[in-house]
Order: structure tokens, then sequence, then C-alpha cells
């Protein structure tokens, strides 16, 4: 089908923004991770042409107008997002769109994604959207938007074309964003003068108001260099090299030097063609790094882990502070973790030195026979005759009275009053309250103190079935350049969930998978290698809930024991160096159960 074209208004005089004649609504877009254009909420718009018509080269904060915003702030020069506690920058624009188009309506488009609630649309495939729907077209193909879906108004559901995979989309009504004649309001110098009134006291107006004035005193000092006390004196003559502000931001330098006469009005007239430009933000992520200017300081924008020599929040305040202030400045993109090795040729991977084969698969789980929930409590317990008068920490009644499970559960042989004791750590329970906590468990023959973690018996787990491989690799790993490295390979596929699991039944999601792991090539190496076969001979590695770095339900996750996925770098924390890892792994499996006393020569 083709796109309808009557929503989404083309920039117009070369300048983006729409002739004195005209009405149009205003649509403020963020650029997220994916390259796509993400709309700010109609509300949201208001309040930052509100701050525009006051400020055009002034700071929007959007915690004012949204909660769920309280650590974003728009900094109406650079066109960039930014968030205060991680300091990540996002390019923006502004974005213009008919009246009659759906955000000049207050038409909202929505999917519903995989946790249950609901996203919408970008503004370019809603408007497009909702055109169909007006013409009452029964179906509308998104191919010529470069997506594989397909929307059938019938039934109010997204397909899509190649995984067949449905989904639900409402069409709901909301605040019409924001209409405007003409043109902006004329550039303003910046910051505008104090405003009357009582200034408000919140945190980021404190933090708003204090950037500004430090940027006051830097652009103070900065004309007083530049002209010698003399800026803007008649009859001042002579040829200033200057900087002049880039509309681009993408890992690139933020400005570019320019020389002659007069060209202090640069700036100013950058301002108007930044903020209504849209085409100029429109950049690929993967631009290639521009080579820095000499002289120009660049502030290394690091990670969340440390591993960088400025923390995020401040490079990206500095990076605004001194771009209002109009001095040089370049912010350089974080490095890319370095996630696998150099190629190897098959040949070069060798077995691990004492480790016997190169993979090991599971299946399902063994249903363990002969082991009914008593018989695994009595095993590991001992009657205790006088029960102390404390509580119970299953059931928190008193041990001296009944289980809490009296009447819940019944069991031959195993009376509510019955209290026993484990035989390593000697904690005491109902012996009820303990057959409760089993039935609750993976019923694997295996018992684990709720008060100190101490397991009784094999513990398993619930990793559905797949395969890991391991071997050795011709290369060093940072910290280890005296050993090779091992290579462990997970491979898990998706599936249907079984009994033991959180939905039987239903499908489970791998995503990520094979996912590569890293250990040195020593003795401390090859021993956590031989654990971590263990572990996964028991099914411990993995297990299937929600994702806590993507918020997905029903798929394979970690299951507690941490490994390395980062080959040559260490910049999410998953890699090397980190002379500390290879102790603190043995410890987590030493808690799920896999100790060395296990291993068989």
């Amino acid at each position: 089908m083709a796109r309808p074209g009557s929503g989404v208004l083309v920039s117009v005089n070369g300048l983006g923004y729409p002739p004195q004649n005209l009405a149009r609504v205003v649509v403020w877009e963020w650029l997220n991770e994916h390259g796509r254009w993400r709309p700010y909420s109609a509300a949201t718009c208001h309040h930052i042409e509100n701050v525009l018509k006051g400020d055009v080269r002034g700071t929007v904060v959007l915690g004012q107008v949204d909660a769920q915003l309280a650590s974003y702030i728009i900094d109406l020069q650079s066109m960039h997002q930014f968030r205060q506690d991680t300091g990540t920058m996002r390019p923006v624009h502004r974005n213009f769109y008919e009246p009659s188009s759906a955000p000049g309506k207050g038409v909202v488009w929505e999917w519903e994604n995989d946790s249950g609630s609901w996203t919408p649309y970008d503004m370019e495939i809603c408007v497009t959207i909702q055109n169909a729907y007006e013409k009452q077209h029964p179906w509308l193909d998104l191919t010529s938007l470069g997506f594989c879906y397909l929307i059938d108004f019938n039934s109010m559901v997204q397909t899509n074309r190649q995984s067949q995979r449905k989904r639900r989309l409402r069409r709901r009504m909301d605040l019409a964003y924001p209409l405007i004649m003409g043109s902006i309001p004329k550039s303003q110098s910046w910051p505008v003068g104090a405003s009357s009134g009582q200034p408000c006291s919140c945190q980021q107006c404190i933090l708003v108001n204090s950037t500004r004035a430090a940027s006051n005193a830097i652009l103070a000092s900065q004309r007083r260099k530049l002209y010698g006390g003399a800026a803007g004196a008649p009859g001042a003559t002579g040829t200033l090299n200057v900087v002049r502000q880039s509309n681009t931001f993408a890992g690139t330098t933020l400005w570019s030097p320019t020389s002659g006469a007069g060209s202090n009005n640069i700036q100013h007239n950058n301002i108007s063609n930044n903020l209504n430009r849209p085409g100029t933000q429109r950049i690929s992520m993967g631009t290639a790094r521009g080579a820095i200017p000499p002289g120009v300081p660049a502030l290394p924008v690091k990670n969340l882990t440390g591993s960088g020599p400025v923390h995020p929040a401040i490079a990206g305040m500095t990076g605004i502070l001194m771009c209002a202030a109009g001095l040089p400045v370049c912010l350089t993109r974080a490095p890319k973790p370095i996630l696998h090795p150099p190629p190897i040729n098959k040949s070069d991977m060798k077995p691990v030195p004492g480790v016997n084969g190169i993979r090991r698969k599971t299946k399902k789980k063994h249903l363990r026979k002969g082991k009914t929930p008593e018989d695994v409590v009595r095993r590991y317990t001992e009657k205790v005759k006088v029960a102390p008068d404390e509580d119970c920490t299953i059931c928190m009644e008193r041990l001296v009275t009944s289980s809490g499970y009296e009447g819940v559960l019944q069991h031959k042989g195993i009376k509510p009053e019955m209290v026993g004791k484990l035989g390593k750590c000697g904690h005491i329970y109902h012996l009820l309250c303990l057959v409760a906590m089993y039935n609750n468990g993976n019923k694997d023959g295996s018992l684990q103190c709720p008060t100190c973690k101490a397991i009784y018996g094999e513990k398993t787990g619930t990793q559905p079935p797949g395969k890991m491989d391991y071997h050795v690799i011709p290369h060093c790993l940072p910290g280890y350049l005296e050993a090779k490295t091992i290579r462990i390979v997970y491979d898990i596929p998706a599936g249907i969930q079984a009994t033991e699991h959180p939905n039987p039944g239903k499908k489970f999601s791998a995503r990520g998978f094979p996912r590569h792991c890293y250990l040195p090539d020593n003795d401390k190496g090859r021993k956590v290698l031989k654990l971590l076969i263990m572990a996964w001979d028991r099914r411990l590695i993995f297990t299937i809930d929600t994702s806590s770095t993507t918020g997905e339900s029903d798929t394979v996750v970690w299951n507690e024991i941490h490994h390395k996925t980062e080959f040559g770098s260490n910049l999410t924390g998953h890699g090397y160096p980190d002379p500390n890892y290879l102790d603190n792994v043995l410890t987590e499996l030493s808690a799920q159960g896999v100790v060395e006393d296990n291993l068989k020569d």
C-alpha cells in the first residue's frame, strides 16, 4: 500500500519551519539507540514550547511536567537531551505535522509489548496509520516505512510478516500537540534576563540555575580573553579565529573551526538553524569519529562501571557548560567492548588439559524415583524431643506449637507438632514445614536450609536443554598474559516450558545464544571450568525467568553464577582484568553446592 502523504510537513524555505501564513503542529522527538526518532508526549511538547518562547537557548527540565522524566533535561542550544544521573546525551529535534494529522487531533496509536503494557508508535508511523484508518482501509502494510508489519484494523492486530507473530494494537485519544503559526520567535541572548517572581527551589531547577550561573562566568571570562575588554566596541577591527557550532553529534566534534571578519554572528544564527532543521539531526550513529582539531579539549565519556577517567554526568554537564559559554568542545565516545578474540581456525582449538571431552549436553529433567518428601526430610534431619521456645522461621509459629501448615498438608508419619534439627547446621524447624518447603521447590532430593543456605544432598536446577562446549584458544586475556584462554560456548534453543518452570506449556525465548565466556588457562581457571561443568550437569547455570536487563518474561537468564563474556576489555564489568573473579565465582559455585570435594579424579 502506498504511504499516505498528507501528514508530515516537509521543511519549508530551507529552515524547517512553516511560513507566516501556515499553522502547524509541533512534535519534539529524541533519537534512540536504534536510530529511530521517538516522540515526547503532547504534555511534554507543550512544556518545551513554553520554555522555547522565553529562551531559545535555555534549558528544559522535563521532570517539571512528567515525574518519570525527572532525571532528564534538554539543552536547547546544543539540541540534546541530557540524563543527569548517567550523563547520557541524545539528539533531539523539532518536527512539524499538519493540524489535521494524528498529533493535531490528539490521536495516539500503540502496540502491546511483551510485558503487557502499551508502547506508542513512532510519530511518522502513527500519522500513516491514522490516515489509513480515517480512509476506512481494512489493512495497512508498513513495508514502505521499513517495517515488515501488517496492520489489520478489523481485528486491531499487528502481524509480523516474517515470524507471523501477532500483537494487539489500540487507538486512544490524548492531549493534542501544540499548534503554532508561522516561524518561531526570534532568538534571544542566553541566558535571558532575571525573571520576576520567586524562583523554583526544586533540585532540578537549582541544578539548572547553577549551570547557567557557572556558564555566565565562563562566558564573561572568555569574552575578556577574546576581545581584550573591548567586545562590541564601535570601530573595532581585525580578524578573529572563532569556533562555529556544528549541527551534528555522532561521536565527532561538536565544533568546527572557522575564521573571518564578522564571524562573531555565526553562533547566534546557528541557534535557529540547529533548532529547526530536523535533517541536520538525522545522522547515522555509526559515523566514523572525526579528527579532533588541535587545542580542542576532549571529554572522554566513560561507561557506568568506572573504567573511564570522567564520570558521564560530569562529562555531559561540562560539555553543556562549555558549549553554552562558546568554548570549543569535543565529546568522545566511550570505547566499545571487545567481546570476542580474533578469528580462530578450528585446528587451533585444543582440548583443555586435565578435562575430559569438549562438550556436555543436558536433556530434560530426570526424575528421581523412590524419594517421597517425607523420605527426603527424614534423611537430613534428627528428631527433637523437646522443642525450644522459639519461632520456626518457615511458618513463623512457635516451635512448641503446631506447624502453620496444619490442615493444609497431611503426610503419613509426620504430625504437625513434630520438630526436627538439620544435621550439618543444627537449625530447627517443624518437620511439616520442611515438607512444605520441599514440595514448593525443585523436588530433586535435596534440601537447603532457609536460614544459613546450607545444602543437603545434590542441588539441581531448572535449566532447559542445551549444550556446553569448551576448548583452549591461542590468545591471552588481559591480566593473564602468561596463559592461553579457555573459551566456553553455551547454546540453548527456545522451547516449551516444562512442569518445573514458571509457566508450564508456554513458550520460552533464548536471547543471545550462543553465549561465549572466557577463563584463563591456568590451574585455577581449569578448576573453575570443572566446577562449571558440574554446575551445567546439575542444570544450575541458567534458568527461565524475567530478564533484569530487558524486562522480558519467560526467557533464559543467568542463574547467580557470574561469567566473563567480554574477551579483551572490561567496559561492562563482565571482562578482564579482574583479579578477584576466579575466587568470587568459586564462592558462587559453593553457594550452589558445587564444591571441589565433589570432583571425580
